[in-house]
């Protein structure tokens, strides 16, 4: 097997250290420190910090399991319900304590970053397009209320499960994670 690359190893580090410690809450040196490269390959691999928190972004993403919204053979709620459950269950393997990139990264740094900015506003619009087509489907198997907008809905629903998520870093624990589900499946989605 080969050994992962000086860049590899920058990156696959900076997920961790970004996502544990935010933007802000961590220099270079303590990217390169984790990596176990020296401080000056950085440079050759990322042209600054803010490429690497999007490259870091890109690969927080991957593990996210988008897929589920669209796993056949399962009810859309079901699906909608499994993607949150599994999106819960990483926040739960890291104590509750890190919340998800997305929050922290909007809200460190959407105001100074426009090109972090314009990556955030495309995820969320891509994340709440595949919400909004599984509560279309379920709209069309007459699971949801035909009269909520699903793309109302769906932005709705994210953003519930963001702001749930910034709330959790504070409790440290599974209430507002709760709270949404239980909101969001029992009386909402219902």
């Amino acid at each position: 097997m080969a050994r992962p690359s000086l860049r590899e190893k920058l990156a696959s580090s900076a997920v961790d250290t970004l996502h544990a410690n935010g933007f802000n809450g961590c220099s270079i040196q303590d990217i390169t420190d984790a990596a176990g490269v020296p401080k000056g390959s950085f440079f050759n691999h990322f042209e600054n910090k803010e490429d690497l928190a999007i490259d870091s972004l890109r690969r927080y993403l991957e593990g996210t399991r988008s897929d589920i919204l669209f796993e056949e053979g399962v009810a859309p709620l079901q699906r909608l319900k499994n993607h949150f459950v599994f999106l819960a269950e990483r926040l739960k393997q890291n104590g509750f304590e890190r919340g998800c990139m997305l929050g922290l990264f909007a809200s460190e740094m959407a105001q100074e970053y426009p090109r972090m900015r314009e990556e955030l506003r495309l995820v969320f619009e891509t994340w709440c397009q595949a919400v909004e087509s599984v509560l279309r489907e379920a709209q069309d198997a007459g699971d949801i209320d035909p009269r909520h907008d699903p793309g109302q809905l769906a932005r709705f629903v994210v953003n519930a499960w963001e702001g749930a998520t910034i709330r959790l870093k504070i409790t440290r624990d599974r209430g507002p994670i709760d709270d949404f589900f239980n909101v969001s499946f029992k009386l909402l989605l219902k």
